[in-house]
């Protein structure tokens, strides 16, 4: 009996000081079940055990199933949770195939929005294609006490901040909705004005008016697009950036350099921009091997014209006359897919801002010509009433205002790969309850162009995401 009470002490100071951590007390509903399973063992809670049969057997395996995932979804929720890298947007700092051990305590877990959830899956569950999760209940945003805060030029994982909507159909749940919607807007209203020629609040109504367009086009069209859909902050795609902007520095990026504050920010050692390449043959398997270059890049090169090049790729390419005639920095840039899509400001993704990155208790004077770049923080994130009149007065809450107090930390995050990475200079800020945790080490890599043994890359087993720079 002695070791039973030493058992029974030993795990419910763990578990107290695990809600004392989480700063929720609602859990010591547990405690007397804690307390009859070692002490005074009133419940048969393994029951089956005295059975017979097949019963004894599949509840021996429903047992281990059970505890299995409520250990998974407890260790994903506060601890850690695996994730692979899917797309080129962070090469070649990060490389498609690589798994990440991701730290959920560098940061501080997030308790979750949505608790009631299907563990190992983030939305969608696998084959049936139906949501995972349960919308009630809903909980408000509160993250616990982590080990330190998301730093400059951190690789961090969050919530992708556009995926709150989205269209249900297979092709299209990956678009960005809100992109979507502009660019089939623009198509229906090709004699639209142009914006320069208008003052802040025509433009205004002509943004609202290109929107409303593409939105009414996708709804009324669900056999193309499927439904529209919305998803919580914490079911949405996760997203793995550079953060390159933290709260309260003002950004900027002239000719692709990152200036914080007016002063440039380091670039990754491995930053990729695209050239125009032009060969006189095709590059061999070695050299294409030793500078990472993978087939997905010279299928860009095939369909486009133009493939991502480290600088340190640019110099040994040029040095090899016989295989590369010429080499040009794509220079190419467009302006109405920037954020903010309603804005008439002309950035483009090598030359944006300056913009202001939103930190908590901080106060912002809104005008006409910014609200643009505010207006889905404090409208979407925020969860405030934001409208502006026919006159132009910008009404929160039903109640003219011209400051705004911002209730949550905004960070700006980019792709290494610049040319080939959906990031903040599309979508926007990244608010602080997107922010899932930091990528501590690669516990495997596969090279999607290879197969078998040959395929797996063994030097990057172990590295540290911190020593990628």
């Amino acid at each position: 009996m002695t070791l039973q009470w030493a058992k029974f002490i030993i795990v419910l100071a763990l578990y107290l000081l695990f809600l004392f951590w989480v700063g929720s007390w609602w859990g010591l509903v547990v405690v007397p079940f804690i307390y009859d399973v070692y002490i005074t063992k009133k419940i048969n809670w393994q029951w089956w055990k005295e059975e017979e049969g097949p019963v004894k057997w599949v509840m021996s395996w429903v047992d281990a199933l059970v505890f299995a995932l409520i250990a998974v979804y407890f260790i994903n929720l506060f601890f850690f949770q695996n994730y692979v890298i899917p797309s080129s947007s962070l090469e070649k700092s990060l490389l498609t195939g690589d798994y990440l051990f991701v730290s959920k305590v560098s940061y501080g877990p997030r308790i979750p929005e949505t608790p009631l959830t299907m563990p190992l899956t983030q939305h969608t569950l696998p084959v049936v294609e139906c949501k995972s999760y349960l919308d009630w209940p809903h909980w408000d945003y509160r993250r616990v006490k982590g080990l330190g805060t998301v730093e400059l030029n951190d690789i961090v994982v969050f919530n992708f901040p556009a995926g709150d909507t989205l269209c249900s159909a297979p092709q299209y749940q990956a678009y960005d909705y809100y992109q979507m919607c502009y660019g089939i807007g623009y198509q229906l209203y090709p004699n639209r004005p142009n914006p320069d020629d208008l003052t802040p609040l025509s433009q205004r109504h002509l943004y609202d008016t290109i929107y409303e367009l593409g939105r009414k086009a996708i709804r009324e069209n669900q056999a193309e697009y499927g439904e529209v859909t919305t998803r919580p902050a914490d079911r949405r795609e996760n997203y793995v950036k550079r953060c390159v902007g933290l709260p309260g520095q003002t950004l900027q990026i002239k000719n692709r350099v990152v200036y914080l504050n007016g002063k440039p920010n380091k670039e990754p050692d491995n930053v990729q921009y695209t050239y125009r390449v032009k060969l006189r043959q095709g590059i061999p398997e070695e050299l294409m091997l030793e500078l990472g270059i993978s087939m997905e890049d010279l299928s860009s090169l095939n369909t486009l014209g133009y493939m991502p090049l480290t600088q340190h790729a640019v110099d040994v390419l040029n040095a090899h006359k016989d295989i590369v005639e010429s080499i040009e920095l794509n220079t190419d840039a467009t302006d109405t897919d920037i954020y903010p899509l309603n804005g008439n400001k002309h950035w483009t993704r090598d030359n944006y801002g300056p913009v202001w990155i939103p930190k908590k208790g901080q106060t912002l004077k809104l005008t006409l010509e910014n609200l643009p770049v505010y207006e889905r923080p404090i409208k979407v994130y925020e969860g405030n009433k934001l409208e502006v009149t026919e006159d132009g007065r910008i009404l929160i809450n039903d109640k003219e205002t011209a400051n705004y107090t911002f209730k949550m930390d905004y960070y700006w995050m980019q792709g290494d790969n610049r040319h080939n990475s959906a990031d903040s200079r599309y979508w926007g800020f990244v608010p602080e309850d997107h922010i899932v945790g930091k990528p501590i080490f690669i516990w495997w890599s596969s090279d999607p162009d290879r197969r078998g043994l040959s395929g797996i890359r063994w030097h990057r087993l172990g590295k540290l995401v911190d020593n990628i720079k």
